[in-house]
């Protein structure tokens, strides 16, 4: 899932621009959404199996009622879970970042960075199952104040915090090797 640029479509890259890496969430958010969908099915059933104590008390078709509205609000919560997990995207390209962060539902972030304004790339995988199954935070601090980019649940964390920086390396060096002819085509119309 880490490096998915052929199946995901990048909308509104500048013309020099090429997608290097695409980050998503790890595949263990499915997992986290798979319990909810168990938790919803058993707690269902539970409340049908108990539907004969609590008829005497509450009409049928009430008690009903009161389980299609607990079925809608609860299938709600799990598909806004799903997507706010499946729209969060890190998109590297050859000369920038962009961080798409959906925070809820229809509540949607698109922060962008120049590759040359980054300053340091963390990886971090925490406990023990973040461990076994390989996945983690990726901080990316640029040089604002205020816009640290952090994703969680990536897969192959350190892995793909060193991907990011040997992007930014390569643009770097390419860009001062521009820089390079560039002054040199200046010196030249000079003379």
């Amino acid at each position: 899932m880490s490096n998915a640029i052929n199946s995901i479509n990048v909308d509104n890259l500048r013309a020099w621009e090429s997608p290097k890496l695409v980050l998503k969430r790890h595949w263990i958010v499915f997992i986290y959404t798979f319990f909810y969908i168990f938790f919803l099915v058993f707690s269902t059933f539970a409340l049908l199996f108990f539907f004969e104590s609590i008829s005497f008390i509450i009409p049928g078709s009430i008690i009903y009622l009161l389980l299609v509205m607990y079925l809608s609000i609860f299938s709600i919560f799990i598909y806004i879970n799903w997507i706010n997990n499946e729209l969060d995207l890190f998109i590297i390209t050859n000369k920038r970042i962009i961080w798409i962060e959906q925070l809820s539902f229809l509540n949607r972030t698109v922060s962008e960075c120049s590759l040359e304004d980054v300053q340091e790339v963390n990886g971090l995988t925490k406990w023990l199952l973040a461990n076994l199954m390989n996945f983690g935070t990726i901080t990316i601090h640029t040089a604002s104040e205020k816009s640290d980019f952090n994703m969680n649940i990536v897969p192959e964390p350190l892995e793909n915090s060193r991907n990011i920086l040997n992007i930014i390396e390569e643009c770097r060096t390419t860009n001062k090797i521009e820089f390079a002819k560039m002054q040199k085509n200046i010196n030249n119309s000079n003379n």
